[in-house]
């Protein structure tokens, strides 16, 4: 009797574990990840790192710029490229992100998603948002701060706010849109894999309005027409920031795939590559060629030249074509900064606007001239060949349209903008606050304190 209760109960114990074991691995089971959670964990992984190292280009950016202009005007240029994210990424969070990715309106905005409204973190589309939030912030802080040089040593820090939350929150998404959020331009087929013009033309064209409304610093242009070179205090400053923003670009091109597992990366990663070494160079003979000295600065701006006209076509050419590309900016770099300073007398202390809009624009038409459909294919892209192989002058149209269309939106809400900020702040300050540097009197501090600094106005 005592041995039957006994084994009974043993079986019941026994029965109780495997019911408990065959439970625990059928959720265990369920639990493991399938095949396209890897997938999703991987694009994820790798959109994030990819905005990370976009991130950091800010800081590439405050190198060359802070090393391209005077030293007594340092911590207005760090200030500007510190809080132009701060700020933008306040403003895209609630108002820019849905605007240029929100339900579309017409072809022209978006209209839905404000705060972040549409990622919810209970799933996995939701939680993605969140990391294609931080992928898109990152490429709106670069287009905002590409004004910061153009306009540096002259213009007020308070009037550079004002701009930031015009560009965050309607210039840069509004075309934003129409190109990456389903709007007209994305509807006829425009190619902008990474934003030639999205970023860089929508930055440049505001660097160029803002440049001429502020008008030249004091002492870079004499009576008679012609310029006084102004040497910026820091080169190894500007060689760091543009080695930085080399390196971001790896974040920035191949990361717009936002695909971790689409094996065009290493293409994408390759052209971008080419292309920046090919400007380098080519900036470097030309100046060479010109004036007698490979001159450092423009050689810098040769490998950013580069790398700004092959974020567009980055995708859909072919190494060769990347490296004919690059070769081109570095060329295009040097001659435009030459005709904005001297011809035009537009003053651009670090060549912002000849860097990001002339050679944004040149890179986005470059897609309609070199575009291959295998390259583009393999990244997704639906294009068809440019002119150079074949493809006719359809999608060469599509792009210049855009190109077009872009640069006029951005002309006139950057006047409307800047012209806010004269009747209100101010944009320009005073003679005697350029003399001593905006660091004293905007910030109250100096970028090498202790140091003594001489001027040579």
């Amino acid at each position: 009797m005592i041995a039957r209760k006994f084994f009974r109960k043993t079986f019941s114990i026994l029965g109780a574990l495997i019911t408990l074991c065959y439970l625990f691995q059928k959720t265990a089971l369920a639990a493991e990840p399938s095949s396209a959670s890897n997938v999703t964990a991987i694009n994820t992984i790798w959109t994030l790192i990819a905005a990370f190292l976009v991130f950091f280009m800010q800081a590439g950016f405050a190198m060359v710029e802070t090393g391209l202009t005077r030293a007594k005007n340092t911590c207005n240029i760090l200030m500007k490229n510190l809080l132009d994210f701060c700020l933008g990424s306040l403003v895209f969070w609630a108002f820019g992100y849905a605007v240029m990715f929100g339900a579309d309106k017409m072809g022209l905005v978006g209209t839905s998603g404000f705060f972040l409204s549409a990622a919810n973190p209970s799933t996995g589309d939701g939680l993605w948002q969140y990391a294609y939030w931080l992928f898109q912030v990152v490429f709106a802080a670069t287009s905002a701060t590409i004004v910061s040089g153009a306009m540096a040593e002259r213009t007020k820090f308070s009037a550079y706010l004002i701009y930031t939350v015009f560009i965050s929150a309607i210039i840069y998404p509004v075309a934003g849109h129409w190109i990456w959020g389903g709007g007209w331009l994305s509807k006829l087929g425009m190619v902008d894999f990474a934003g030639s013009t999205v970023v860089h033309s929508i930055g440049g064209m505001a660097a160029l309005v803002g440049a001429v409304m502020v008008g030249p610093r004091l002492g870079k242009y004499n009576s008679d027409g012609s310029s006084n070179i102004i040497a910026g205090h820091n080169m190894p400053l500007a060689a760091l920031g543009v080695f930085i923003l080399w390196f971001g670009w790896f974040g920035f091109n191949p990361g717009s795939t936002t695909s971790g597992v689409n094996l065009s990366i290493a293409t994408i990663a390759v052209t971008t590559n080419l292309a920046a070494a090919a400007g380098a160079i080519s900036a470097m003979f030309t100046i060479w060629l010109l004036f007698g000295k490979p001159d450092t600065s423009m050689t810098l701006n040769g490998a950013l030249a580069g790398l700004v006209a092959i974020t567009a076509p980055c995708a859909s050419v072919s190494p060769l074509s990347a490296v004919i590309i690059g070769l081109s900016a570095g060329i295009l770099v040097v001659l435009s900064v030459i005709f904005i300073e001297r011809t035009l007398r537009i003053d651009d202390p670090v060549g912002a606007i000849s860097v990001h809009m002339v050679n944004g624009m040149f890179g986005t038409l470059a897609v309609g001239l070199f575009a291959e459909k295998s390259f583009g294919g393999a990244a997704g892209l639906s294009h068809g060949d440019g002119l150079f192989f074949g493809g006719g002058w359809h999608l060469f149209l599509v792009q210049l349209t855009g190109v077009i269309s872009v640069a006029v939106w951005t002309a006139i809400t950057c006047v409307i903008c800047f012209t806010i900020c004269r009747a209100t702040t101010g944009l320009r300050v005073s003679d005697e606050e350029q003399l001593k540097g905006l660091d004293i009197d905007e910030h109250g501090m100096e970028g090498y304190a202790g140091f003594q600094i001489f001027t040579t106005e």
